[in-house]
């Protein structure tokens, strides 16, 4: 009896992450603007600032535009899965999140379906960068970068996991906001600071040496260490470090996202 009871709670739970995700899917569908935004702003830095300032900077073995193409894969993912989290301060306001609350589901298993949903997206977002990515190399708008279906699926699978971590960071940002303006200073507090001591623009054995804790307790260093080392072969750190990394990331912002579901007030 007991056993039945079991196997019933957890397909109620797991059904309950499966309708949540399907909700943000279908908003994302939805919303047009969202993904062209998010697909024409990185394309924009490839070719723009890459193509600019790639005419002044040297990096050994490829071109600027290569060397950072991996670093605008990370930016976006960065950008879009944080954000991702100001549906929660919405889903609040509108009252939304009080009828997901009531459902007879653990608040975790909420949080899972809304990881679940945004990481959906943002990896979505990611698939058509770099799909773009390998069209732009092969027509030599983007010198030196060759994208092969190996490093192709390598670099995927990789911003999956990146992205898994960083839709929980911005859960856990909206789950303590009360307002739109308040998630979107935190997060411009953290993001900015993630994106540019990540190494995404330049390499980071060139920055100065009091800057070496903070680039190593930034877990987008070691998300665009592991894209280099897919797309381009060449890396800073060991591939398994990398991934070791941001898996220790995404289990510890899980149980984080956890407990902030469990204490977040409707």
């Amino acid at each position: 009896m007991g056993t039945a009871l079991d196997a019933a709670a957890l397909r109620n739970e797991i059904g309950g992450i499966a309708a949540i995700w399907y909700r943000e899917w279908k908003v994302f569908l939805r919303e047009k603007s969202r993904i062209v935004a998010s697909i024409v702003n990185p394309i924009l830095w490839l070719v723009v600032f890459g193509g600019g300032l790639g005419r002044n900077v040297t990096v050994p073995g490829t071109s600027y535009q290569a060397f950072i193409f991996p670093g605008i894969l990370a930016q976006a993912a960065l950008f879009s899965s944080v954000f991702f989290g100001v549906y929660i301060v919405w889903d609040r306001k509108i009252d939304f999140l009080k009828e997901v609350l009531v459902a007879p589901i653990s608040r975790t298993s909420v949080f899972l379906g809304k990881v679940a949903g945004g990481a959906t997206d943002s990896v979505v977002q990611s698939l058509i960068l770099l799909v773009l990515g390998a069209i732009l190399g092969a027509a030599g708008i983007l010198p030196g970068l060759s994208i092969t279906p190996a490093s192709f699926g390598a670099a995927l699978l990789i911003l999956a996991l990146a992205i898994s971590g960083l839709v929980s960071v911005g859960l856990i940002v909206g789950a303590m906001m009360d307002s739109p303006e308040g998630f979107q200073l935190v997060s411009s507090f953290l993001l900015f600071p993630a994106f540019f001591l990540s190494g995404a623009l330049f390499p980071i054995d060139r920055l100065p040496a009091w800057l070496t804790p903070f680039v190593l307790a930034d877990p987008l260093t070691y998300s665009v260490d592991a894209l280099r080392h897919a797309i381009l072969g060449t890396a800073h750190f060991p591939l398994a470090l990398d991934i070791g990394v941001l898996g220790v990331f995404l289990a510890a912002m899980v149980w984080l996202g956890s407990r902030a579901f469990d204490r977040m007030r409707i």
